[in-house]
């Protein structure tokens, strides 16, 4: 996968980083939300990516922890990272959203069952939401937060307030052939 390789890439390119470490940042920086990311992937992109010569693994021993590898970027994996950039930047934008499976079935239940649906989805995006102002409050004023990072969540808040406006306006459809 494309962006699971660039985002390893992009966190390499900034500083040597063991799989575990790029691991915690995935966490940290709650990228597995926005991009389908999960810790297995990373581990097995880790050592893809050293096996393509992208990344070279150190053994490093600090205090009296066990060995770890801790990757770099190397020149071909700069080329690498600089041709996904623009590669995945040039690619059309595909949204894709789990709940339209259930948004394009709809007309198969109840309209109670509908309701309980669009009710659910409704309230999943309000959870997001609030944990998205949360979010952004928290770290707006933090230097140590990249621009670009609190640039996604900002995108983030505004794609759940427009599915927010979106999901209102299937419900108002809805009740509307009733």
């Amino acid at each position: 996968m494309a962006t699971i390789d660039l985002i390893v890439l992009g966190m390499v390119k900034k500083e040597p980083l063991s799989a575990y470490d790029i691991q915690k940042l995935v966490e940290y920086r709650n990228i597995s939300r926005w991009v389908k990311i999960s810790t297995p992937s990373i581990y097995k992109k880790v050592i893809q990516l050293e096996q393509k010569g992208y990344i070279k693994g150190t053994m490093v021993k600090e205090g009296k922890m066990a060995e770890k590898a801790v990757y770099s970027l190397t020149e071909s994996g700069e080329t690498e990272f600089e041709n996904l950039m623009q590669k995945i930047a040039s690619k059309p934008i595909n949204i894709f959203l789990d709940f339209n499976a259930v948004i394009v079935n709809l007309d198969s239940l109840s309209a109670q069952d509908q309701k309980s649906c669009l009710t659910s989805i409704e309230n999943n995006i309000k959870t997001l939401k609030s944990y998205l102002e949360e979010n952004i409050t928290v770290k707006e004023n933090n230097p140590q937060i990249p621009e670009t990072g609190k640039a996604v969540l900002q995108q983030q808040l505004i794609l759940a307030h427009a599915i927010e406006a979106w999901i209102d306006s299937v419900k108002t459809t809805i009740s509307d052939k009733e």
